[in-house]
């Protein structure tokens, strides 16, 4: 993994930079830092080094590190044959392994339940061809060898899938409908997060519907046009109706740990094999429908 140090980041300790523009602890980095295995300029150094203008920092893992390992888990398997699986993402599962994070994570549980997954995305995503955030819950499609996977990330990229989200977001939407057309990059003020931003952004339009309002929040139904990080939970910050429940985003009081509102209802894409086009649907889960009712009696 390379980083390169702009301006907003200068005269920042290594330790901090690396794991403020990573998901890397910074438990973890201080000690990748001992090892030898960040280097800045290709030469190692110190925890308290202070980052200078375009330098380039190189973060390496061991292989042992490297490797996503099989664990016994439940995963709710909607849809399986010999080139696609379907899956149903429980809340505050990590879809895959990630500097760490290499445990507990849906591709374990995959790896555990399945012998041949795709190799595209190298070993600590075999057969992820997208992902949704921890704790948002619903489906995704996976890929059991290399043609269906190739094929899958094709229709994702010219846009031919279909996916839909429900959410519940603070406030009362009053348009029936409504697009968010914002580009979204690194928040300038928290590496961490993602926002609407002018510079260093990519494109991002979300669609959006409302199914019922209630006194204080809105359950809505979303499309979207591209696929940012954090995409639904910035844009619906960014128009003052963040996503309920979300520990990031939202600045309102959290019902419980259950994670955000948000929920990947609806997939839907052409077999890579067969050509047919097949759409699935999934029941919000419990912990949703459990503040949405709250919410329903207020």
């Amino acid at each position: 993994m390379k980083l390169l140090v702009e301006e907003n980041n200068v005269e920042k300790r290594l330790d901090h930079f690396v794991s403020e523009n990573t998901d890397i602890s910074r438990s973890q980095v201080t000690k990748l830092i001992k090892e030898g295995s960040i280097l800045v300029n290709g030469k190692k150094t110190k925890t308290g080094y202070m980052t200078r203008l375009n330098d380039e920092i190189l973060v390496e893992f061991t292989s042992q590190e490297m490797e996503a390992k099989p664990e016994k888990m439940d995963l709710d398997i909607v849809y399986e044959d010999e080139d696609v699986i379907v899956v149903n993402k429980a809340n505050g599962v990590v879809v895959h392994p990630a500097p760490g994070n290499y445990t507990g994570t849906l591709v374990n549980g995959l790896l555990y339940h399945f012998k041949n997954l795709s190799s595209v995305n190298g070993e600590l995503r075999p057969g992820i061809v997208h992902r949704i955030d921890a704790d948002t819950t619903g489906l995704l499609m996976v890929a059991k060898n290399d043609k269906a996977h190739e094929k899958l990330a094709k229709q994702l990229e010219e846009k031919t899938t279909h996916r839909k989200y429900y959410a519940l977001v603070w406030g009362v939407i009053k348009n029936d409908t409504g697009t968010i057309d914002a580009p979204i990059g690194r928040d300038p003020k928290d590496r961490k997060k993602m926002a609407v931003v002018d510079n260093n952004s990519k494109d991002a339009v979300t669609h959006f519907k409302v199914l019922e309002r209630y006194k204080n929040a809105t359950l809505i139904e979303l499309k979207l046009e591209t696929g940012r990080t954090h995409q639904i939970r910035v844009h619906m910050k960014y128009i003052g109706h963040p996503v309920v429940n979300d520990a990031i985003y939202s600045n309102r009081k959290l019902f419980d740990e259950t994670g955000q509102c948000l929920h990947a209802k609806e997939l839907g894409f052409i077999h890579p094999t067969t050509n047919k086009y097949m759409e699935f649907d999934s029941k919000l889960p419990e912990c949703f429908i459990n503040i949405k009712e709250k919410l329903e009696n207020e």
